[in-house]
């Protein structure tokens, strides 16, 4: 078994960064109602320096009205070709803001709101952290995959892997 470290504060919100960096579209988890979430691939935006993500999203869309609703989330981030993985719960906040919008912005986007950052559709989410938990890898993924086959053959865990709870 790996090692376990909990890790807050600047150490916890750059490796919430590097992971979520390194991942980019995660399963954006709403509340559709009481008793299911409903999930989607979102493409992250940015995750700033405080730990706050931020995703684009369309005013009409049920994503929205399930915030509008509840506006808890769970979010989970998998980046398999390096064996890091994260969840984070936390809450969201649906912004009509031009400026962030800009600042925010890439030519991709436009794909999707097609008159550019002040389209009329277009509105921000930002996610605010509540709790996160993270397992990654001390080593790329192959060396990870030569370590467990080895480990295999030796009868010996070779796991190197690190877990544990990021506090933002």
């Amino acid at each position: 078994m790996g090692d376990y470290k909990n890790l807050s504060d600047k150490e916890g919100i750059d490796k919430l960064k590097e992971l979520v960096k390194s991942a980019d579209i995660c399963m954006f988890a709403s509340h559709a109602d009481a008793d299911t979430l409903s999930a989607r691939p979102m493409s992250t935006q940015d995750v700033d320096d405080d730990g706050i993500l931020w995703f684009f999203s369309q005013a009409s869309s049920n994503k929205n009205a399930e915030l509008e609703a509840d506006n808890r989330v769970q979010l989970f981030y998998a980046n398999k070709n390096s064996s890091e993985y994260l969840s984070i719960s936390g809450k969201a906040t649906i912004l009509k803001d031009e400026q962030k919008a800009k600042e925010l912005w890439t030519g991709w986007v436009k794909t999707w709101f097609t008159e550019g950052p002040n389209d009329p559709e277009l509105t921000i989410i930002k996610v605010e952290p509540g709790d996160a938990y993270y397992w990654d890898t001390k080593h790329n993924k192959m060396v990870s995959l030569v370590k467990i086959m080895a480990g295999a053959i030796i009868g010996k865990t070779m796991d190197d892997s690190v877990e544990g709870h990021i506090t933002v």
